[in-house]
C-alpha cells in the first residue's frame, strides 16, 4: 500500500520537500509565516493519505463505515487548509477565521450517521446528501475572500495581481472541476493545492526581494532593473528626501525615525496611481518613477504627497524633472529633480536657522 502511495503522490511529496527545503533557506519571511507554511505543508500531506486510503478502500469494495469517515475529514480538511493559508499569507488574520471550517466539519462528521452532506450507497457508490454542495460553498466563499484581501493589501501592480489571479485560478479550478470530472479530481487535489502554494510562494519571494523591508516600496535594486528595461514610456520622476530625520533619530531613537520613513512611504502609496513606482534608494532617499505621465499631473502628484505628508506631521523635501521630448536619460533626469529637490531642502532648513 505504501509503494501504491508514493507511485500516486510522488509529484506531490517533491513539491512539498522543495516547499520545505525553500523555507529552510529564505531570510524574507518572518518564523511564525515559515512555521505556519509549515503546517500547511504538514496537513496537504496527511490529507493527501486520507484521500488515497478513501479511495483505495473504494477501489477495495470494502470498509464502508470507515471510507464515510475518511470523506467526513476530506471535507472537512479542505476548508482548514483555506483557512490556515489566509491565516499564513494575512498576517493580521484573527483564528476567528477557522469559526466557518469547523462549524462544516462538526456538520460533515453528523452526515457519517446521517447521510446529510455524504454516504455510501448499497452498491458502495457516493451519494451526494441534501447538503452535499454545502462544502464547495464554504471552499468557494474562502477562496473568494482570500483572493479579495491579497488584492487589497497589494500595490495593484501586474508583479502582484499576476500570481494572485494564478492562485485564484488554481482554486476555482478546485471547485468547477470535481463537478466535471467527478470524484477522480480529488486524487490530484492535494498536488493542485501543493503546486498553486508553492507557485505563489515563488512569486511572493521575488516580490519581497524587489521591496525595501521597511517602507514596502521597491528598493534600489528594483529601480536599477526597472529603469533600465522599461525606460522608453517613463515621462518624468519625482527626488524626495525627509526633513529632520536625523534629528528625530538623535532625540527619540532609530525606532522612532524608522516610523517616520514608513509614515512617509504610506503617503507616498496612497499619492500614486498604477503608473508610478515608489522607490527607496537608501536612508530617506525616495524616487518616484512616472510612466505616461504629462508635466501637470506630475505637479499636481508631487503638490498631493506635499499635502499627505503635512498631514501625518512629517515633512519632505520634492524635486522633479520632465522628459518632454523623451530625449532625456535617467541620469539626466535624476541630476535635474534633484538639483530641484536640494534646493527646496535648502530653503526649509535656512527656515528653520530664522
Amino acid at each position: 500500500m505504501v509503494y501504491d502511495y508514493l507511485l500516486d503522490n510522488w509529484a506531490l511529496i517533491l513539491v512539498l520537500l522543495a516547499f520545505a527545503i525553500s523555507l529552510m533557506n529564505t531570510v524574507f519571511l518572518d518564523k511564525i509565516t515559515i512555521r505556519r507554511m509549515y503546517i500547511l505543508i504538514v496537513a496537504i500531506f496527511l490529507l493527501s493519505i486520507v484521500v488515497f486510503l478513501e479511495f483505495k478502500l473504494a477501489e477495495m469494495e470494502t470498509g464502508v463505515q470507515l471510507r464515510v469517515i475518511l470523506m467526513a475529514v476530506r471535507y472537512s480538511a479542505t476548508p482548514f487548509i483555506l483557512a490556515q493559508i489566509i491565516f499564513t499569507l494575512i498576517g493580521s488574520t484573527r483564528w476567528i477565521v477557522f469559526i466557518p471550517a469547523i462549524i462544516l466539519a462538526i456538520i460533515d462528521f453528523i452526515s457519517v450517521f446521517t447521510g446529510l452532506v455524504f454516504s455510501v450507497g448499497e452498491d458502495s457508490t457516493f451519494v451526494r446528501g441534501p447538503l452535499g454542495t454545502l462544502p464547495f460553498i464554504v471552499v468557494g466563499v474562502y477562496s473568494v475572500y482570500l483572493i479579495y484581501l491579497l488584492l487589497k493589501r497589494s500595490n495593484k501592480r501586474p508583479m502582484e495581481i499576476i500570481p494572485i489571479i494564478f492562485l485564484g485560478f488554481a482554486f476555482a479550478s478546485g471547485l468547477l472541476l470535481p463537478f466535471i470530472y467527478g470524484k477522480d479530481y480529488s486524487r490530484i487535489f492535494c498536488t493542485t493545492i501543493a503546486v498553486a502554494l508553492y507557485v505563489y510562494y515563488v512569486f511572493l519571494i521575488l516580490q519581497l526581494a524587489k521591496k525595501d523591508p521597511l517602507t514596502g516600496l521597491l528598493n534600489r535594486q528594483a529601480y536599477y532593473s526597472d529603469t533600465e528595461n522599461n525606460s522608453e514610456d517613463i515621462t518624468s520622476i519625482l527626488s524626495i528626501d525627509m526633513n529632520g530625520l536625523k534629528q528625530i533619530n538623535d532625540i527619540n531613537g532609530h525606532i522612532a525615525g524608522d516610523k517616520a520613513l514608513i509614515t512617509l512611504a504610506s503617503c507616498f502609496a496612497d499619492s500614486m496611481k498604477l503608473k508610478h513606482s515608489g522607490y527607496r534608494l537608501g536612508g530617506d532617499e525616495f524616487l518616484i518613477v512616472c510612466h505616461r505621465t504629462d508635466l501637470k499631473e506630475t505637479i499636481q502628484l508631487s503638490d498631493k504627497i506635499h499635502k499627505k505628508v503635512s498631514e501625518s506631521g512629517y515633512s519632505c523635501s520634492i524635486g522633479y524633472a520632465y522628459n518632454e521630448d523623451g530625449k532625456k536619460s535617467m541620469d539626466e533626469l535624476l541630476q535635474e529633480s534633484d538639483e530641484m529637490m536640494y534646493q527646496e531642502k535648502k530653503r526649509y532648513y535656512d527656515s528653520k536657522k530664522k
